[in-house]
């Protein structure tokens, strides 16, 4: 396929490479050409713009911060796809915002699907993200081939918007086991006892998870260095309990969650792991 693609930072990067060694021909844009210089040495093209970049593709892809981004850019592809394109986002955005975009493309006879991923930039690297889409059913086998190149789970939710939907109920889960992660982690602490055993023994039982294995063990070993910088799940959480605000449906348990989050930002460590919520505890527990 002739693929354009947009956002080409810790998850991108390694995205348009997969898609690279399948054979796809990719061409990229991004706000700094030396950005894209790896991916040009590796064969991929550059467009000197998004404009430009859609009226040479069949498919676009986007994989960039928020709303506003992605907003941004999909007024300008829409003045280059041509009829029968589609575009794909890989962002992290609102519900609402992925059906406006579809609506706004399908008038112009493009096809919109809101493609967000789980796995982080590992799960890039390996090309095993799980990617949760909605769009039209009969899209499925045309964008097969390109999934596979990226992604172990790939699973249709819906209509365009839905796949933003199923990743606000991941991220809603994932971060709240983060957050009781800490919580374990910071009673074990606080009792007295290594968190490394105490999570050794929680993994050969009913607590075991992805979660537990990956973020407890970075708690226990203090490392915080980011695999997703946690300011990304913050934004997530901003956007998924808006909308939920919006609809006045009650999440009590991502609330407290989301104010765990503001302090973990207030207290500067976005940047770092969001196992940096233990840090958090741990400084209230200070005070």
């Amino acid at each position: 396929m002739k693929i354009g693609f947009i956002g080409i930072g810790g998850m991108g990067r390694p995205m348009v490479e997969h898609l690279l060694v399948a054979g796809h021909c990719l061409t990229v844009w991004s706000r700094r050409l030396e950005s894209a210089q790896p991916l040009l040495a590796l064969g991929a093209n550059w467009s000197e713009s998004p404009t430009a970049l859609a009226a040479q593709c069949e498919v676009v892809c986007t994989n960039v911060t928020g709303d506003a981004d992605v907003a941004a850019l999909a007024d300008q592809l829409r003045e280059g796809l041509a009829a029968d394109s589609v575009h794909i986002d890989f962002s992290t955005i609102s519900p609402a915002l992925a059906r406006l975009i579809g609506e706004r493309h399908a008038e112009h006879g493009v096809d919109f699907v809101d493609a967000p991923v789980s796995g982080g930039t590992a799960g890039a690297r390996a090309a095993t993200l799980a990617i949760m889409w909605g769009g039209k059913a009969a899209l499925a086998e045309r964008l097969a081939p390109l999934f596979a190149c990226l992604g172990k789970t790939v699973v249709r939710v819906g209509e365009s918007g839905a796949g933003q939907v199923a990743k606000a109920c991941n991220q809603m889960v994932m971060v709240a086991a983060i957050q009781a992660c800490a919580e374990a982690a910071h009673l074990a602490k606080a009792a007295g006892v290594d968190f490394a055993k105490v999570q050794a023994a929680m993994l050969g039982g009913s607590a075991n998870s992805r979660v537990l294995d990956f973020f407890g063990g970075k708690m226990a070993r203090a490392d915080f260095a980011a695999g997703v910088e946690a300011r990304l799940h913050h934004k997530d959480f901003v956007t998924l309990m808006a909308a939920a605000t919006r609809g006045a449906i009650p999440l009590p348990i991502a609330g407290t969650v989301m104010q765990q989050l503001d302090v973990l930002m207030a207290a500067g460590f976005g940047t770092q792991d969001t196992s940096r919520l233990l840090s958090v505890l741990e400084q209230a527990a200070r005070h």
